[in-house]
């Protein structure tokens, strides 16, 4: 099999005056692993190559089952200094691309504009459409934006601007430009009109089609959308009314499910659906809630921001509040509308209840700025932040209230879903977990719907402008810095509408939120004093990667246990050697009852030709708290990394990335990303209470699948991280006690992770961080035979230990989620 593996998308030749460039995207990897190098020529000179790396998902799902990661896309820049004739690219000395005269002239593009957009119009609501895309003029020249009607009559669009981070990675247009655009217009899809882009050198006219819509192949949806749970209730529905009863009921489902999803549904979805249904409140559930008297009742002023709001967007959601079961509430509505459609609905039809309060704002003081001014109309001794077009349930209100009895939180938050305005389904669940300030900043988890008491409010201050787009996320950093304490109600309380302009549906719509969630999670690293720089992870649109700093570059102290095994053990240490961008360890190997000679004479090997390594002997039975506790004692580093030796380093990052997150004061242990061979995730965190211990979540998922919200990809807090990859200060390690000798085994790693908790540590997990692990090779699973015998009563005594990390359910879980089937996956 060849070692090169590649694909070039494209090549164009931007050939105008003194802005003259070469471009060429593409991927490639090397199955060898070697580290590509590019050569180019141009007219058969050499010439520099500018090579930035990208993301590509479509190539890693299409090669997953091979050893690359997901990094494998170009895009190269050159700078010709004379026209161009002939031009060669070698990647790893293997020739990819030689073109001459003939071959330039067809990639040659002397055009300023160059955009991409979508020419098929999308409804965002009733007589509303919208378009969106990038654009921009080679020179840097402003370019004008329209839309028009067959006449050429222009038609008055808003229009949105935004940063497309592609764009600028690529060197094509300057920091802080904005290339993106997204542009609504009062018209209907089935009208044609035409998108304009105007600079000083360049007209161009571009139409944009018709809405066309078309049926997908059933089958292959029902394939695609196939899971664990159905084929357990089909097998079951089998043994109960045999293979006749299977096939009507099979029919039924077909006709059923053919139905939903010619209106966009998918099984996930009516999944989904049913369930919150059925978990709903039911009528005299609902009145009996309305008949509570609580004795702590504040008054919750719910503050919303109308612009242009559709009518029937208006009054669902003035309606969801009005059927609220807690009655102790005012709806405060600022608009700031450029139309007079929501002031004539609320006087129309809610002017005489005086606990709907409403001002006309004389201008659009955008997003921050009109919800402070519905702020300003609160009395509450709690606010609520409430979008515009959303809903609450009826009793979201009563359940947030109820949470106050006990302790008066200043910060509280649920659980939400999104309602598809389409289909009218609710679908996408976002079961939450506990606070979790690690996760809020890789991500605006918490969002909806949020309380915060008005005396905090007054410590923090309002929401910022400067954050218009994500002005919810610095509020909630800022609001739980400060918080007494924040309370997570797991239950749907809230519902995201989805309509095409809401970034519910499409994240790319509204670009510049997540530049300001960015701009947000660095404010509150600069105010804590916590040096770090924040990343965008597109196209993971909202998500983010905290880069902290490691310039104080501590020793890390890696201590690997190690029983004959000599391979598995060689390939670990090489990797690190090999691969690792940090350098600043040392390597202790625990050699303990090894029954080679070969093992020893690799040791002795290995001692010499690296001054980083040290073997240490381990002379009594094996026990793996033991073992590690004696290899700390001859660790000189600040931070310990423990690792399997069956464990093999993929980034080079990987324990730079662990030793920013280990130097934070509150962080306890580090667990990294760990994949089977066949780049399926081995550990992603570990999740407490699963049939009585604990597992590892996202188990068996693919390395880039997105999980539950996206936590395989981003660095969340789990009550607990496995042993075969974690770091942890030596001083912390050492003031909870190390490891317990009483879990020969296994339970140790989740046992230590209770203890760092409890001296009030938080664990975190960094997908940033990326290894494979081989499980076990060294001594078998823990599920067969006496290895069973074992793990059993290593559990029996952790959970006399501690008895409440298994009964009660895990904070950073959700309790909503069937555990007992495993984590992230099933609905109870």
């Amino acid at each position: 099999m060849k070692d090169l593996e590649y694909y070039i998308d494209y090549i164009r030749y931007q050939d105008i005056p003194g802005f003259e460039r070469l471009f060429v995207k593409g991927w490639a990897f090397s199955r060898s692993e070697k580290e590509l190098v590019f050569e180019t020529k141009i007219n058969g000179f050499d010439t520099t190559c500018s090579v930035i790396r990208t993301r590509r998902n479509d190539v890693y799902e299409t090669y997953k089952d091979e050893n690359i990661d997901s990094e494998v896309g170009f895009f190269a820049t050159l700078i010709p200094t004379t026209p161009i004739h002939s031009f060669t690219m070698r990647i790893n000395g293997k020739s990819i691309i030689s073109i001459s005269d003939k071959k330039i002239k067809k990639v040659t593009d002397s055009r300023y504009l160059q955009y991409e957009y979508d020419p098929h119009p999308t409804q965002e609501f009733e007589g509303t459409s919208w378009v969106s895309g990038y654009v921009y003029s080679v020179d840097g020249e402003p370019v004008e934006i329209s839309i028009e009607d067959k006449s050429g009559k222009i038609i008055e669009a808003e229009i949105q601007s935004a940063t497309r981070e592609d764009i600028v990675e690529y060197g094509l247009v300057k920091q802080g430009s904005k290339a993106g655009f997204y542009l609504t217009w009062p018209g209907s899809k089935e009208d044609d009109y035409y998108l304009v882009f105007k600079t000083l050198h360049e007209v161009k006219k571009l139409p944009i089609y018709k809405q066309h819509n078309s049926n997908r192949e059933l089958a292959r949806i029902i394939w695609h959308n196939a899971n664990p749970i159905r084929v357990f209730n089909a097998v079951n529905y089998y043994k109960e009314h045999g293979i006749d009863g299977l096939k009507q009921k099979a029919r039924l489902e077909i006709k059923r499910f053919s139905t939903q999803l010619k209106k966009g549904e998918n099984f996930r979805d009516i999944e989904y659906n049913a369930w919150f249904l059925e978990h709903s409140p039911s009528e005299e559930e609902l009145e009996q809630q309305r008949r509570v008297k609580f004795k702590f009742s504040p008054k919750i002023s719910i503050i919303v921001a109308a612009f242009n709001t559709p009518i029937s967007y208006l009054n669902e959601m003035i309606q969801s509040v009005e059927n609220q079961t807690y009655s102790n509430w005012e709806l405060c509505i600022s608009d700031g509308s450029t139309n007079d459609s929501v002031e004539m609905e609320i006087k129309k039809r809610y002017q005489n209840d005086n606990r709907i309060k409403y001002i006309r704002l004389d201008r659009n003081y955008g997003i921050a700025g009109n919800m402070n001014a519905a702020m300003d109309l609160a009395t509450g001794e709690y606010i609520s932040l409430f979008d515009h077009d959303d809903l609450l349930t009826p009793d979201c209100l009563y359940e947030v209230v109820k949470s106050l009895q006990e302790f008066q939180y200043d910060v509280v938050y649920t659980d939400e879903d999104k309602l598809n305005d389409m289909t009218k389904g609710f679908m996408d669940p976002h079961f939450k977990p506990d606070f979790s300030v690690d996760q809020l900043r890789s991500h605006n988890y918490i969002t909806h719907f949020l309380t915060v008491s008005k005396s905090l409010i007054n410590q923090i201050g309002r929401l910022d402008s400067n954050y218009d787009g994500s002005q919810d996320h610095d509020f909630i950093l800022r609001a739980t810095e400060k918080a007494n304490a924040v309370h997570h109600i797991p239950k749907i309380l809230y519902h995201w509408r989805m309509h095409p302009s809401s970034t519910a549906m499409n994240p790319q719509s509204k670009m510049y939120c997540y530049k300001a969630g960015q701009k947000a999670v660095q404010a509150q690293l600069d105010r804590l004093h916590i040096k770090g720089e924040v990343e965008m992870l597109v196209p993971l649109y909202g998500m983010y990667h905290v880069k902290y700093d490691t310039s104080t570059n501590p020793l890390v102290s890696i201590i690997i246990p190690n029983k004959d095994h000599i391979d598995d053990l060689d390939t670990c240490i090489s990797s690190i050697m090999k691969k690792s961008e940090y350098t600043n360890f040392e390597i202790i190997v625990v050699e303990n009852n090894s029954e080679h000679v070969e093992t020893f004479d690799y040791y002795k090997k290995l001692q010499q030709s690296n001054s980083k390594v040290k073997v240490v002997t381990w002379e009594k039975e094996f026990n793996y708290p033991e073992i590690n506790n004696y290899g700390r004692g001859f660790a000189n580093g600040d931070l310990l990394l423990f690792l399997n030796n069956d464990t093999e380093l993929i980034k080079a990052g990987s324990i730079r990335e662990m030793v920013g997150l280990a130097l934070l004061p509150d962080i306890g242990a580090v667990g990294a990303k760990l994949l089977y061979k066949d780049h399926t995730i081995q550990h992603a965190g570990v999740v407490l209470g699963y049939k009585g211990y604990a597992t590892h979540a996202f188990l068996g998922e693919p390395d880039m699948g997105s999980g539950h919200m996206n936590r395989p990809q981003i660095v969340s807090n789990y009550s607990a991280v496995t042993a075969a990859c974690l770091m942890v200060k030596a001083t912390d390690f050492d003031l909870v006690g190390g490891f317990d000798s009483q879990f020969v085994v296994a339970v140790n790693d989740v046992d230590l992770c209770l203890k760092l908790l409890r001296i009030g540590r938080r664990n975190v997990y960094t997908p940033f961080s990326k290894w494979y692990h081989f499980e076990s090779k060294s001594r078998g699973l823990d599920y067969d035979g006496k290895n069973n015998e074992r793990f059993l009563k290593e559990v029996a005594l952790f959970q006399n230990k501690w008895p409440e990390a298994w009964k009660k359910p895990d904070p950073f879980h959700n309790e909503n989620f069937d555990l007992d089937r495993g984590p992230f996956v099933f609905y109870k």
